[in-house]
């Protein structure tokens, strides 16, 4: 099992002073093409002239998951999944060990916790509101509930063929979505860990899924190959439950999906990175594009999180972690500003 890195300390905004000296050499490089697009419908093709700051990677091979602890701090991981505790150091960490471990970044190199009791690899994290419980899921068909302060397995669920891809806890709920790759959403009720609602099944596998901040949607994505499937999807997690818009414009998998804050959004927005290697920002409401950042050479886009008030972080399969800015002095940009 790989233990996620510490990339960097200090404000993003003063990323160029803040990265740990093994990041390497700083080198200049010219950024592609990005998208911009017209209430006319006409697309504007560009080219960004300006460098950003590329650093030697702080991984060795591909990285699969990056998450921001805070505003000044994220971590990541190869093929790990990682969940992190509000307001905290803290964050635990799910491999192909079978094992759940739980991090301290103020404490020592070994984990604080080590949680098992799953039979196959580890592909969900989610982390209650109130950080009292945490709850997994396994390509073993199952979910466990966890007490964060005992380290007790309290409930267990299994659903067969329910390989899970991802899990997130709905705010201020006792819920949790899950993806799943036999293409279903499940919403599960933590208290004695029973589905309690399951979406219309999609046609493709759901790779993740995200929960808005005030608990009243929920966005999922999916596989696909040539633009068939390799979509987003907004749900209601209200009363209705129903399906609400859909984000089509990848040509290969959706791998994350991210509602954009206030503080990084104009209006109600979602981004989405894709192994199309493009990260794309949507009109929540109507489903339009209205940008696309190409991260040219990067392969494979396969974690998406929101770093601060202006940035996004993503991670990728041959360039590592890029660091994403919202610009909107020029109407909506997104710009890469650096690389490692």
């Amino acid at each position: 099992m790989l233990l996620p890195h510490c990339l960097w300390e200090g404000a993003l905004q003063k990323i160029s002073h803040c990265f740990c000296a093994s990041m390497g050499k700083l080198q200049s490089k010219l950024k592609h093409s990005t998208y911009r697009y017209r209430p006319d419908g006409i697309i504007e093709e560009r080219t960004q002239a300006k460098t950003f700051q590329e650093y030697s990677p702080a991984h060795m091979d591909a990285v699969f998951v990056v998450a921001a602890l805070n505003s000044e701090l994220c971590v990541s991981g190869g093929k790990d999944k990682l969940v992190c505790i509000p307001r905290s150091s803290q964050f635990f960490s799910a491999s192909r060990d079978r094992m759940v471990f739980m991090w301290d970044l103020h404490g020592s190199s070994q984990p604080r916790q080590r949680l098992a009791g799953h039979d196959m690899v580890v592909t969900g994290l989610a982390m209650s509101p109130d950080s009292s419980q945490l709850c997994t899921g396994s390509r073993d068909n199952t979910l466990l509930l966890w007490d964060v302060g005992t380290g007790q397995c309290m409930e267990k669920a299994c659903v067969s063929r329910n390989l899970v891809t991802h899990l997130c806890w709905v705010p201020k709920e006792p819920y949790v979505l899950q993806t799943s790759e036999d293409k279903t959403i499940r919403l599960w009720d933590t208290r004695g860990l029973q589905v309690a609602h399951m979406f219309p099944p999609k046609q493709h596998i759901q790779t993740y899924c995200e929960v808005s901040v005030d608990g009243h949607k929920c966005v999922s994505c999916s596989s696909g190959f040539g633009g068939e499937g390799c979509e987003a999807t907004l749900w209601d997690l209200r009363q209705t439950r129903t399906r609400i818009c859909e984000y089509k414009g990848h040509f290969q998998t959706v791998a994350s999906c991210v509602f954009l804050p206030k503080t990084l959004a104009l209006m109600p927005m979602i981004a989405t990175s894709s192994h199309d290697s493009k990260v794309k920002i949507w009109n929540q409401d109507t489903g339009a594009c209205l940008f696309t950042l190409s991260l040219d050479g990067s392969g494979p886009l396969t974690s998406l999180a929101v770093g601060d008030a202006t940035s996004l972080l993503c991670a990728s399969f041959n360039r590592g972690i890029h660091l994403l800015r919202v610009d909107h002095s020029r109407g909506l940009e997104l710009q890469e500003v650096a690389a490692f």
